[in-house]
């Protein structure tokens, strides 16, 4: 017992010395760190980490810096870290290390979890004494995502990201399609064959590679990823193999669709959207967060379908979430929550939408005059919006990722190695459904 204690307290001691060297490497830019010498006097200072692209993270530190300026109570201090994984692995090891930020922008299921552990700030009193916030305000799809079942608030969403489809123009207008007549992936496989058909392209259509564009097409089939009761795991249901079978067919046996796969980070990614570009295949899935990225003279977009006629359209609307740490003091608090909500603005959301395509969370966007005028002349920066407003949100994992682990196996087997879907998910099925029994079993 006392080798384990001390082998703790070593790993907690290396891992707050490793974040404090990461803390002052990893700030936005050394300008930054001199304003913020510059501009902090007498001001609470906040501590924010985050992640995002390159465009992004300009884009968060150009509002940091506009709240800085724009009041003389907080100061906010940035620190970046490469992707959301690694902003929750930093994130624990300093709640451990006792080094933690005030303030982070992660993932729904981290800010449950750590939540459901008392490490964030419940935001319910909060709230509620505050006569100038409004969760009207925000798309009900994301505000959900930052309160569990029994409506206790552990953040505010930041913003939101879902998968559209992006075709492109040559391809469709060569092979006579409307893009407005997709209503159905059944639809989309014909517009897919008749783009390959016509010889110019070599792919109909380009999924992303893993599980979130099947995980899409299966909800939008009518599938759901629990039962109603939470006690099962129903992602090898018929609305599931269906959906699935339907990509492993279209992939291997019609080889009307294909994927990137493996390959260095986002790899993958960018070379699925330079097949789009380069007039080698006829769209793909990809982010709202695309957007800032993409040639719309060359590339337009549209929401993903229904599976098949007589389904809806249920594609996952994914919150960030920005949440306040436990351990912080009142006043850091009350500044991080100060800078949440300033974030969360309309011109600030409209702002962010429009540099980087990912999806605004204050419904009041569509009310400011300079974004309705933007998306009029730019009308795909909406499909997003208008996508999440029926989306589906991801249900709350208890597994700790164990779901969407198999899911990810599951859809190499059926998109690489043409595994039958029934065969790839009855197996995903049960490694997921053995850590949920395990899970319900501990809280008896």
């Amino acid at each position: 017992m006392k080798k384990r204690l001390l082998g703790t307290l070593m790993t907690i001691a290396m891992l707050t010395t490793s974040l404090m060297g990461c803390s002052a490497g990893n700030t936005t830019s050394d300008n930054s760190q001199a304003h913020g010498t510059e501009n902090m006097k007498g001001k609470t200072e906040v501590d924010f980490w985050y992640s995002g692209g390159k465009t992004a993270v300009k884009v968060v530190q150009d509002i940091v810096d506009d709240y800085n300026k724009s009041q003389d109570k907080y100061f906010v201090k940035t620190v970046t870290q490469a992707d959301y994984s690694e902003t929750y692995e930093k994130l624990q090891a300093a709640i451990a290390g006792n080094v933690a930020p005030d303030v982070a922008l992660i993932e729904k299921d981290a800010a449950r979890v750590l939540s459901d552990k008392k490490l964030v700030e419940d935001l319910s009193d909060r709230i509620k004494k505050d006569e100038n916030f409004n969760n009207e305000d925000y798309v009900s799809t994301f505000f959900e995502q930052a309160k569990d079942d029994k409506g206790k608030i552990y953040g505010i969403p930041a913003y939101g990201t879902t998968q559209v489809l992006y075709y492109n123009k040559k391809a469709f207008e060569n092979a006579g399609i409307d893009p407005n007549s997709i209503k159905t992936w059944q639809d989309l496989s014909s517009a897919a064959s008749k783009i390959k058909d016509d010889g110019q392209f070599i792919y109909g259509w380009e999924p992303m590679w893993g599980a979130d564009n099947l995980t899409d097409a299966a909800l939008s089939n009518g599938g759901t990823i629990f039962s109603e009761d939470g006690k099962k795991v129903t992602i090898n249901s018929e609305e599931w193999i269906e959906a699935w079978d339907g990509f492993g067919k279209w992939i291997h046996d019609d080889k009307t669709m294909a994927i990137h796969s493996g390959g260095q980070g986002w790899e993958y990614w960018y070379k699925t959207i330079d097949d789009v570009i380069q007039n080698k295949a006829g769209g793909y899935t990809g982010s709202s967060g695309d957007q800032a990225d993409l040639d719309f003279s060359v590339v337009g977009a549209i929401e993903q379908p229904a599976w098949k006629n007589g389904t809806e359209s249920k594609p996952v609307a994914r919150a960030l979430i920005l949440s306040i740490l436990a351990k912080s003091s009142e006043e850091k608090q009350a500044g991080a929550y100060d800078f949440m909500k300033y974030f969360t603005n309309v011109e600030n959301q409209v702002k962010w939408s429009m540099s980087t395509g990912y999806v605004p969370v204050n419904r009041g966007v569509l009310n400011d005059e300079g974004y309705m005028k933007y998306t009029n002349e730019n009308p795909q920066a909406l499909v997003p919006y208008n996508q999440a407003e029926h989306g589906s949100i991801y249900p709350y994992d208890p597994t700790n990722g164990v779901v969407k682990d198999v899911l990810k196996i599951a859809a190499d087997k059926v998109e690489i190695d043409g595994v039958p879907a029934k065969e790839a998910l009855d197996e995903a099925q049960k490694t997921a459904q053995k850590a949920l029994d395990e899970v319900l079993t501990d809280k008896k």
